[in-house]
């Protein structure tokens, strides 16, 4: 059976402070997490966790993928930026222009995300994070959609993006130029296997579609650490 998208991780330097900012931005709830980390939790079945973990590489460049959050309204769109604000984000210049109406900041951590103006058509009936915005190729996004067997629903000039078929946030890819990646991920994926699933067939099948493991051999006993076409980690878990 193919695996889940169980949840999006995120290295932190300091996990419990960032949770605490992600938490207060969407208003989601903070859970235990299956390794005793931190994680909150969408309020519908059809979002992704988000996993908070410990992480000792400083940030390198500009993260490989970003939220895009959703505003229903101007008004809306002003009080997530400054609840951002005041949670300890803050306003960041990544080259956007004065007339585009989206607006962009840092978590604690420096990751960028976006907090984009209403009215915006590709992200209507998404949730409060619309998108998960990723640097990649068309490439990728087919491998993604293969996958997770969730449909394409945006392929055009070489950018793709993919959504569940019960909907919920859209995963983008825009296509070239792709910057060159430095260090490891901040952001990944994290697929979760179902309780009568064999691992290793899953894992065959990740790799016929164009994914590798990792040269480290990754993972613990429960996890698996591999490589997407772009050469993004991911972790694959095995059933519990």
């Amino acid at each position: 059976m193919t695996s889940q998208l169980f949840a999006i991780c995120i290295d932190a330097t300091r996990p419990s402070h960032l949770a605490r900012f992600w938490s207060e931005v969407l208003g989601w709830e903070p859970a235990d997490g299956p390794d005793d980390d931190i994680a909150i939790l969408p309020p519908d079945a059809t979002g992704f966790r988000l996993r908070f973990l410990p992480g000792r590489e400083p940030k390198a460049g500009r993260n490989r993928a970003h939220f895009d959050l959703t505003s229903t309204s101007p008004q809306d769109q002003r009080k997530t930026v400054a609840r951002a604000l005041e949670a300890g984000g803050k306003h960041i210049d990544v080259g956007q222009l004065p007339e585009e109406g989206h607006v962009v900041l840092a978590d604690p951590d420096g990751n960028e995300f976006c907090v984009i103006e209403a009215g915006n058509a590709f992200l209507a009936d998404t949730g409060r994070i619309g998108a998960l915005a990723c640097d990649g190729t068309q490439e990728v996004g087919y491998f993604w959609s293969r996958a997770l067997r969730w449909p394409l629903v945006w392929d055009q000039d070489q950018e793709t993006a993919i959504q569940s078929p019960h909907g919920g946030t859209k995963i983008t890819w825009g296509g070239p130029p792709v910057a060159p990646k430095t260090g490891r991920n901040r952001l990944y994926f994290e697929l979760a296997l179902p309780a009568d699933a064999d691992r290793e067939a899953e894992l065959d099948r990740l790799i016929s579609l164009g994914a590798a493991r990792a040269d480290s051999g990754g993972g613990d006993g429960d996890r698996v650490l591999m490589l997407d076409p772009d050469g993004n980690e991911f972790s694959v878990r095995s059933p519990r």
